[in-house]
């Protein structure tokens, strides 16, 4: 995939997330650091009803855009909600989650990208 269209994925998921009251959205340019994806899209929902919304919501972003959905995990317990669209990988997660696994300090070489206004 184009490093354009997996940028233009990334924004248009965490456009999905602010639009929907998802918190402290964050992209990260995960292109120098890992082999994983490009982009990781972090998000904080108020709760797991809240985190399970906010997937659905991007799940249907994302769709519009002709991504395909690889993988999703996490949706029975909906702490962390793992979106995976190949080189855009999206993580929503309850406050206490995401202040558990601390992406954005595990991941510190990555660069963070402006949001899209």
């Amino acid at each position: 995939m184009a490093t354009v269209e997996s940028m233009a994925w990334a924004q248009n998921a965490a456009r999905a997330a602010r639009n929907n009251k998802g918190q402290d959205v964050v992209i990260l340019d995960m292109r120098d650091v890992t082999l994983v994806a490009d982009y990781f899209v972090v998000i904080t929902g108020h709760n797991v009803i809240h985190v399970s919304s906010l997937a659905d919501h991007i799940e249907e972003a994302m769709a519009q855009t002709q991504a395909k959905l690889l993988r999703r995990s996490g949706r029975a317990r909906a702490h962390w909600i793992l979106l995976d669209y190949g080189d855009v990988v999206i993580h929503v997660f309850t406050e206490e989650q995401r202040a558990y696994y601390n992406l954005e300090r595990l991941w510190g070489d990555a660069a963070v990208v402006p949001l899209e206004a």
